[in-house]
């Protein structure tokens, strides 16, 4: 089949295609190179560069495609909060676009690659799918405007439709000199050039960490798999769920570091405990976890490892800055 991919430069998008390229489908795919690296992708793939915000170009690059995965997003949940517009319209905006290009072009099926900022703040755990979501930023609040309007233009188009709500990916080709997004790279660069990490509040906040190919298996199904048009589902484990301390424990153990974290004041709007339910993902897509958490951070500290530990990149502009908006943001602490 002929499968469209957004965000195919980037972490997990450009990991999923080397999978449906194994299993023998042409990837055509676009990518802004924004949070991406060309080094990522596949030379089998037919590679655009090519910003989701242009939907002249999504027009003519989907046609004649069957299955359209949507992985482009800017998805920085904490930086939201202080730069709503760039995320928002990184977010939903690009939504719309591909979802316009992908109905006017005919696709089969849709698979959007949610985030479980969906949830927000729950009166229980783990997060499943039949909750009513609550996010509570504007990451969060884009992500899930972008769900309503997948499901009503589908409806209203008869195209079929599945989101996937990854959670806290963790592997090789995470962009790890981000400042603003992905913990555990963040950790990582930090103390391989013999620096603490920042920890945000107490660390106490609760996670669920899995391995990207655990993920990419589940997303090529979603796309795939017949029967499951309509359904939101999460990707990600539902056991082993580890503190921000203990992740920061289980680095400095891989990585022989012996300093101790540096501790700064809470993030607006954190949600302090989000772990998923995967009950959904192994009944309809055959989720497993098969790489165990340490095997997974090893992987990425490896990575790290052989690329180099990078100065970090503030690329993204603060809008908004006040006595909320972390310092390690404002003095580039990171």
């Amino acid at each position: 089949m002929n499968i469209f991919i957004t965000g195919v430069a980037g972490f997990l998008g450009s990991h999923l295609a080397d999978d449906l390229i194994s299993q023998g489908h042409k990837i055509i795919g676009v990518d802004n190179l924004f949070g991406g690296e060309l080094e990522n992708v596949n030379s089998e793939i037919e590679f655009h560069k090519v910003d989701c915000l242009d939907l002249d170009s999504l027009n003519k690059l989907i046609k004649n495609c069957d299955i359209v995965y949507h992985t482009a997003c800017t998805a920085h949940e904490g930086l939201s909060v202080f730069s709503p517009a760039t995320i928002v319209n990184n977010t939903f905006q690009i939504t719309a676009n591909t979802l316009s290009a992908s109905i006017k072009n005919g696709v089969k099926r849709f698979v959007q690659c949610s985030s479980m900022a969906r949830y927000g703040k729950q009166d229980k755990l783990p997060f499943d799918e039949s909750m009513i979501c609550k996010p509570q930023d504007p990451y969060g609040i884009a992500k899930y405007a972008s769900e309503l309007l997948i499901k009503n233009l589908c409806d209203t188009h008869k195209m079929e439709y599945v989101i996937t709500v990854p959670h806290n990916i963790v592997g090789s080709r995470q962009k790890y000199n981000d400042p603003l997004r992905n913990v555990a790279s963040i950790m990582t660069n930090r103390m391989l050039q013999d620096k603490s990490p920042y920890i945000y509040g107490d660390g106490e906040q609760r996670r669920c960490f899995t391995f990207v190919e655990d993920v990419v298996s589940c997303l090529t199904q979603a796309g795939l798999r017949e029967g499951i048009s309509g359904e939101i589902i999460n990707i990600g484990p539902d056991s082993n769920f580890i503190t921000i301390n203990e992740l920061f424990a289980h680095l400095s153990n891989i990585i022989q570091f012996n300093k101790e974290p540096i501790y700064v004041p809470d993030r607006p709007m954190e949600v302090k405990f989000a772990t998923c339910s995967a009950e959904k993902a192994k009944n309809l897509l055959g989720f497993k976890e098969k790489i165990e958490l340490q095997d997974g951070l090893k992987t990425l500290v490896n990575f790290i490892k052989e690329k180099g530990p990078k100065p970090f990149n503030y690329h993204i502009d603060l809008e908004i800055i006040n006595e909320q908006t972390p310092e390690t943001w404002t003095k580039k602490l990171i």
